[in-house]
């Protein structure tokens, strides 16, 4: 799987990651091309493997912080990869990879939410916060 897999090794050629993203990558965007009729444009992997790496890295120490953006940048990584990482629509229900695929497509689902839940209330916390408001000078 991929989150086990060590990103550290990107090196030039993208590691191991790049091997184990490529065809899933090819999979999911054929899957698109096939539903929807629109061609996807063909992405380089090892730049798909770099925008995981900057979204997961700086979305997460964001969100660790109480950052907003964070929190949006991590949700950006969910919706973009989340599908492509976890194909078990790929797979019969009776084989194995299916629930396991299907168990971590549910988890990232859920937190997903739990960003979404986050995000509603910064929001409505910043909503809260009184605004300070100029006093009228009185001659």
């Amino acid at each position: 799987m991929i989150h086990l897999l060590r990103y550290h090794e990107f090196g030039t050629d993208g590691g191991p990651v790049v091997k184990v993203l490529e065809p899933k990558l090819n999979v999911f965007t054929n899957l698109i091309t096939v539903k929807s009729g629109i061609k996807v444009p063909e992405v380089n992997t090892k730049h798909v493997v770099v925008a995981m790496i900057v979204l997961q890295g700086l979305g997460g120490v964001g969100f660790i912080f109480g950052s907003y953006l964070g929190a949006i940048l991590l949700v950006l990584h969910q919706l973009l990869f989340t599908p492509i990482l976890y194909d078990f629509y790929n797979y019969d229900a009776e084989d194995a990879e299916f629930s396991q695929l299907f168990s971590k497509f549910t988890q990232n689902i859920a937190f997903l939410g739990a960003l979404l839940f986050f995000i509603g209330m910064k929001h409505s916390i910043s909503l809260r916060k009184p605004r300070k408001t100029p006093k009228a000078k009185t001659s």
